[in-house]
């Protein structure tokens, strides 16, 4: 079946293989970005580095960061939808977004509260903007350079906010499996609400998407820290390669179709 591509968008129709690659990316951006910062960067080594300009999440920022502009450039170049391209986007986003919200919450010293308040006002501002600007903040109108850029803004002050929100959550007593509890139960009533009730659905949409990067989060930090902490302790790098692996694995299984227009 051959579909107009000047009635599709430059984003993924919203599915459950979305919502399942989705979580995967943010586990991903939480591993890898830990990987950088944490191992290669030596943040929570003994050797870490005090000087503030120096810091390992602050460099680890300016590596995904550079590769996150990169991506979302030639993102919204691109004529048409590209489930490589936008899934590396996305977690170009993710990673990005946990060195970020780690910078900003431990290097910066604003704490778990400060960092996801300070975040949160950044998600709610960008999506204001972009209604006032285009009217709308759904991503079936994603298929202009206006509001793609909007969309990969708001997306990367998402991703940050959810890394934030993740931590201070699993920093407490629930600790890593709990807070996924929470999350997990969180996303079940988004689903539900969607199911059985008239609330907006766009509204719905992106509430769903920054709970699943806390949910990435904590699952994560589950992964790679170590067992006095509550964490497997597995290698960082192996876990992001698996991951990977995963993920293109379900791109592929899940075969990643452009979202239609709206009306």
């Amino acid at each position: 079946m051959t579909h107009n591509n000047g009635a599709l968008t430059k984003v993924p129709a919203i599915t459950l293989g979305f919502w399942i690659i989705k979580i995967l990316a943010t586990t991903f951006g939480e591993t890898a970005g830990d990987s950088v910062s944490m191992s290669w960067l030596g943040e929570t080594t003994p050797d870490a580095p005090t000087s503030f300009w120096q810091s390992g999440y602050l460099i680890g920022t300016g590596i995904f960061g550079a590769l996150l502009a990169v991506l979302a450039f030639v993102q919204i170049r691109a004529p048409r939808f590209n489930p490589w391209l936008y899934w590396a986007t996305i977690i170009a986003s993710t990673t990005a977004g946990t060195t970020l919200a780690d910078f900003a919450t431990r290097s910066m010293g604003v704490g778990y509260p400060g960092g996801s308040i300070l975040l949160l006002g950044c998600v709610l501002a960008s999506l204001f903007v972009w209604r006032q600007v285009l009217g709308t903040v759904s991503v079936s109108s994603v298929h202009e350079p206006k509001a793609e850029l909007f969309y990969w803004i708001t997306i990367t002050f998402s991703q940050t906010l959810g890394t934030a929100l993740g931590d201070w959550i699993a920093d407490g007593s629930l600790g890593y499996l709990g807070s996924a509890v929470i999350f997990c139960a969180l996303l079940a009533l988004i689903a539900l609400a969607y199911f059985r009730t008239a609330i907006d659905r766009v509204a719905l949409f992106w509430a769903a998407f920054i709970l699943t990067r806390p949910l990435g989060a904590v699952v994560g930090d589950f992964l790679d820290k170590p067992h006095e902490r509550g964490g497997l302790e597995l290698s960082r790098v192996w876990a992001t390669l698996t991951l990977g692996i995963a993920i293109a694995t379900l791109i592929i299984v899940f075969r990643q179709q452009a979202a239609r227009r709206e009306a």
